[in-house]
Protein backbone atom coordinates (compact mmCIF):
# COMPACT_ATOMS: atom_id res chain seq x y z
CA UNK A 1 0.00 0.00 0.00
CA UNK A 2 1.16 3.27 -0.66
CA UNK A 3 2.29 5.57 1.64
CA UNK A 4 0.05 9.06 1.12
CA UNK A 5 1.91 12.31 -0.03
CA UNK A 6 2.05 15.17 2.54
CA UNK A 7 2.66 18.55 2.36
CA UNK A 8 3.31 20.40 5.59
CA UNK A 9 2.62 24.43 5.64
CA UNK A 10 3.91 26.19 8.54
CA UNK A 11 4.78 29.86 9.80
CA UNK A 12 8.45 30.05 10.46
CA UNK A 13 11.54 28.26 9.57
CA UNK A 14 11.65 25.74 12.30
CA UNK A 15 8.15 25.34 13.16
CA UNK A 16 8.45 22.46 10.36
CA UNK A 17 11.03 20.62 12.35
CA UNK A 18 9.87 20.90 15.73
CA UNK A 19 6.18 20.29 14.80
CA UNK A 20 6.15 17.32 12.33
CA UNK A 21 9.78 16.74 11.77
CA UNK A 22 9.60 13.35 12.68
CA UNK A 23 6.28 12.79 10.32
CA UNK A 24 7.93 14.05 7.89
CA UNK A 25 11.49 12.06 8.23
CA UNK A 26 8.90 9.32 8.65
CA UNK A 27 6.91 9.30 5.35
CA UNK A 28 9.78 10.47 3.49
CA UNK A 29 11.67 7.11 4.40
CA UNK A 30 8.94 4.95 3.55
CA UNK A 31 9.11 6.50 0.35
CA UNK A 32 6.15 9.03 0.07
CA UNK A 33 6.60 12.73 -1.40
CA UNK A 34 6.94 15.48 0.79
CA UNK A 35 7.51 18.95 1.23
CA UNK A 36 6.99 21.67 3.16
CA UNK A 37 5.78 25.77 2.94
CA UNK A 38 6.84 27.90 4.92
CA UNK A 39 4.69 31.07 5.06
CA UNK A 40 7.64 33.94 6.49
CA UNK A 41 11.05 34.84 5.86
CA UNK A 42 12.77 35.86 2.01
CA UNK A 43 14.51 33.50 0.25
CA UNK A 44 17.46 35.23 0.38
CA UNK A 45 18.34 35.48 4.14
CA UNK A 46 20.08 33.48 6.19
CA UNK A 47 17.18 31.61 7.74
CA UNK A 48 15.85 30.22 4.32
CA UNK A 49 19.58 28.54 3.69
CA UNK A 50 18.85 27.09 7.39
CA UNK A 51 15.11 25.80 6.49
CA UNK A 52 16.98 24.35 2.95
CA UNK A 53 19.32 22.18 5.30
CA UNK A 54 17.11 20.73 7.59
CA UNK A 55 14.50 19.93 4.81
CA UNK A 56 17.11 18.18 3.07
CA UNK A 57 18.14 16.36 6.40
CA UNK A 58 14.11 15.22 6.49
CA UNK A 59 13.93 14.39 2.98
CA UNK A 60 11.69 17.17 2.20
CA UNK A 61 12.39 18.02 -1.22
CA UNK A 62 13.95 22.53 -1.48
CA UNK A 63 12.35 25.19 0.66
CA UNK A 64 8.70 26.70 -0.57
CA UNK A 65 8.55 30.33 0.60
CA UNK A 66 6.07 32.78 0.39
CA UNK A 67 7.99 35.26 1.41
CA UNK A 68 6.09 37.16 4.19
CA UNK A 69 7.48 38.98 6.48
CA UNK A 70 7.47 37.01 9.92
CA UNK A 71 5.63 39.51 12.48
CA UNK A 72 7.72 40.35 14.72
CA UNK A 73 10.81 40.23 12.65
CA UNK A 74 10.46 43.13 10.11
CA UNK A 75 14.08 42.54 8.06
CA UNK A 76 12.76 38.84 7.61
CA UNK A 77 11.35 40.20 4.35
CA UNK A 78 12.28 43.67 3.59
CA UNK A 79 9.81 45.41 1.58
CA UNK A 80 7.02 42.59 1.62
CA UNK A 81 3.72 43.08 4.21
CA UNK A 82 3.88 40.97 7.33
CA UNK A 83 1.56 37.69 7.00
CA UNK A 84 -0.76 38.93 9.29
CA UNK A 85 -1.35 42.28 7.37
CA UNK A 86 -1.27 40.83 3.61
CA UNK A 87 -4.87 39.94 2.14
CA UNK A 88 -5.97 36.82 3.31
CA UNK A 89 -7.55 35.65 -0.56
CA UNK A 90 -3.77 35.96 -1.67
CA UNK A 91 -2.32 34.12 0.90
CA UNK A 92 -5.17 31.70 0.62
CA UNK A 93 -4.72 31.54 -3.94
CA UNK A 94 -0.97 31.20 -3.13
CA UNK A 95 -1.36 28.46 -1.31
CA UNK A 96 -3.86 26.61 -3.47
CA UNK A 97 -1.48 27.20 -6.10
CA UNK A 98 0.95 24.95 -4.22
CA UNK A 99 -1.51 22.30 -2.96
CA UNK A 100 -2.75 21.96 -6.53
CA UNK A 101 0.58 21.54 -7.61
CA UNK A 102 2.23 19.19 -5.61
CA UNK A 103 -1.64 17.51 -4.80
CA UNK A 104 -0.80 16.03 -1.70
CA UNK A 105 -3.18 13.37 -0.40
CA UNK A 106 -2.26 15.24 3.15
CA UNK A 107 -1.88 18.85 4.87
CA UNK A 108 -0.20 19.75 8.05
CA UNK A 109 -0.36 22.89 9.72
CA UNK A 110 -0.67 24.41 12.82
CA UNK A 111 -3.88 23.82 15.47
CA UNK A 112 -5.92 26.90 15.96
CA UNK A 113 -3.69 28.22 18.68
CA UNK A 114 -0.96 28.17 16.65
CA UNK A 115 0.44 25.59 19.20
CA UNK A 116 2.07 25.64 22.45
CA UNK A 117 3.51 29.32 21.85
CA UNK A 118 0.37 30.76 20.02
CA UNK A 119 2.10 33.05 17.97
CA UNK A 120 -0.10 35.27 15.65
CA UNK A 121 2.08 34.06 12.59
CA UNK A 122 1.07 30.69 13.62
CA UNK A 123 -2.32 31.11 13.90
CA UNK A 124 -2.56 32.92 10.92
CA UNK A 125 -1.37 30.10 9.01
CA UNK A 126 -3.77 27.85 10.10
CA UNK A 127 -6.73 30.29 9.32
CA UNK A 128 -4.94 30.26 5.28
CA UNK A 129 -4.11 26.47 5.21
CA UNK A 130 -7.77 25.71 6.86
CA UNK A 131 -9.39 27.65 4.19
CA UNK A 132 -6.65 26.36 1.25
CA UNK A 133 -7.19 22.54 1.71
CA UNK A 134 -10.69 22.69 1.00
CA UNK A 135 -10.68 25.69 -1.76
CA UNK A 136 -8.31 23.53 -3.89
CA UNK A 137 -10.46 21.38 -4.59
CA UNK A 138 -13.28 23.36 -6.30
CA UNK A 139 -12.29 23.78 -9.81
CA UNK A 140 -14.72 27.63 -10.34
CA UNK A 141 -12.41 29.10 -7.16
CA UNK A 142 -8.78 30.28 -8.02
CA UNK A 143 -8.65 29.07 -11.46
CA UNK A 144 -5.46 30.39 -12.66
CA UNK A 145 -3.37 28.47 -10.16
CA UNK A 146 -4.14 24.71 -11.97
CA UNK A 147 -6.18 22.01 -12.09
CA UNK A 148 -8.19 21.24 -8.58
CA UNK A 149 -6.75 18.90 -6.26
CA UNK A 150 -8.86 18.12 -2.85
CA UNK A 151 -6.26 16.66 -0.19
CA UNK A 152 -7.69 13.75 1.58
CA UNK A 153 -7.18 14.80 5.10
CA UNK A 154 -6.02 17.79 7.19
CA UNK A 155 -4.07 17.07 9.88
CA UNK A 156 -3.51 20.01 12.66
CA UNK A 157 0.06 19.69 14.79
CA UNK A 158 -0.82 20.21 18.81
CA UNK A 159 -0.15 19.05 21.81
CA UNK A 160 -2.46 17.68 25.09
CA UNK A 161 -3.11 18.74 28.62
CA UNK A 162 -1.12 16.10 29.57
CA UNK A 163 1.50 16.81 28.18
CA UNK A 164 2.39 20.52 28.70
CA UNK A 165 3.67 19.33 32.49
CA UNK A 166 6.32 16.91 31.12
CA UNK A 167 7.50 19.88 28.48
CA UNK A 168 6.93 22.56 31.45
CA UNK A 169 10.11 20.72 32.77
CA UNK A 170 12.22 20.63 30.06
CA UNK A 171 11.44 24.32 27.95
CA UNK A 172 10.90 26.14 31.03
CA UNK A 173 8.15 29.00 32.13
CA UNK A 174 6.61 30.57 28.99
CA UNK A 175 4.21 33.89 29.48
CA UNK A 176 1.75 31.48 27.53
CA UNK A 177 1.05 27.77 26.45
CA UNK A 178 -1.42 26.25 24.34
CA UNK A 179 -2.93 22.63 24.76
CA UNK A 180 -6.03 20.81 24.35
CA UNK A 181 -8.20 18.82 25.86
CA UNK A 182 -6.51 15.01 25.09
CA UNK A 183 -9.87 13.75 23.95
CA UNK A 184 -8.95 15.68 20.99
CA UNK A 185 -5.71 14.51 19.75
CA UNK A 186 -6.69 11.74 17.44
CA UNK A 187 -3.56 11.01 16.14
CA UNK A 188 -0.43 10.32 18.99
CA UNK A 189 2.57 9.17 16.83
CA UNK A 190 5.82 7.70 18.25
CA UNK A 191 8.35 9.38 15.67
CA UNK A 192 11.14 7.55 17.91
CA UNK A 193 12.95 5.75 14.68
CA UNK A 194 13.43 9.11 13.15
CA UNK A 195 14.30 11.20 16.38
CA UNK A 196 17.91 11.66 15.36
CA UNK A 197 16.69 13.26 12.02
CA UNK A 198 14.45 15.23 13.48
CA UNK A 199 16.87 16.53 16.37
CA UNK A 200 19.63 17.43 13.39
CA UNK A 201 17.12 19.01 11.37
CA UNK A 202 15.94 21.37 14.59
CA UNK A 203 19.64 21.83 14.96
CA UNK A 204 19.75 23.53 11.58
CA UNK A 205 18.26 26.25 12.37
CA UNK A 206 21.74 27.60 13.62
CA UNK A 207 20.14 31.02 14.40
CA UNK A 208 17.59 29.75 16.39
CA UNK A 209 20.05 27.52 18.50
CA UNK A 210 22.48 30.85 19.19
CA UNK A 211 19.14 32.76 19.46
CA UNK A 212 18.41 30.56 22.72
CA UNK A 213 14.82 29.64 20.92
CA UNK A 214 13.45 26.45 21.28
CA UNK A 215 15.90 25.07 18.82
CA UNK A 216 18.96 26.37 21.57
CA UNK A 217 16.64 24.51 24.53
CA UNK A 218 16.66 21.14 22.59
CA UNK A 219 20.59 21.94 21.85
CA UNK A 220 21.31 22.25 25.51
CA UNK A 221 19.32 19.12 26.80
CA UNK A 222 20.67 15.87 27.59
CA UNK A 223 19.80 12.84 24.94
CA UNK A 224 17.29 11.16 27.50
CA UNK A 225 15.53 14.76 27.98
CA UNK A 226 15.58 15.24 24.07
CA UNK A 227 13.72 12.05 23.65
CA UNK A 228 11.18 12.85 26.43
CA UNK A 229 10.41 16.25 24.70
CA UNK A 230 10.39 15.28 20.57
CA UNK A 231 9.65 11.43 20.29
CA UNK A 232 6.14 11.85 20.42
CA UNK A 233 4.10 14.25 17.84
CA UNK A 234 0.65 14.99 18.56
CA UNK A 235 -2.13 15.65 15.72
CA UNK A 236 -5.69 16.03 15.36
CA UNK A 237 -7.84 14.99 12.02
CA UNK A 238 -9.75 16.57 10.12
CA UNK A 239 -11.44 14.24 7.03
CA UNK A 240 -11.66 16.84 4.08
CA UNK A 241 -13.29 14.17 1.28
CA UNK A 242 -15.77 11.32 1.38
CA UNK A 243 -15.09 8.17 2.93
CA UNK A 244 -10.82 9.03 3.01
CA UNK A 245 -8.88 5.57 3.17
CA UNK A 246 -6.89 3.77 5.96
CA UNK A 247 -3.67 4.87 4.51
CA UNK A 248 -4.04 8.71 5.21
CA UNK A 249 -3.38 7.81 8.75
CA UNK A 250 -0.07 9.05 10.19
CA UNK A 251 -0.09 5.92 12.37
CA UNK A 252 -0.31 3.59 9.92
Amino acid sequence: MPVPSLLAVFAHPDDESLSAGGVLARHASLGARTAVVTTTWAADTGRAAELSEALRILGAGQPRLLGYADARVPHSAPGSPRLCDAPLDETVRRLVAHIREFRPDIVVTHDAYGGLPGHPDHVHTHRATTLAARAAGLDRLYPDTGASWQPRVLYLATHPHSAVPGLRDMIGERKAVYSVPDEQVTATVDVSPWLEQKTAAILAHRSEVRRGALPGVVAGLPPEARKRLLATEWYMRHDLGAAAPAQTELTA
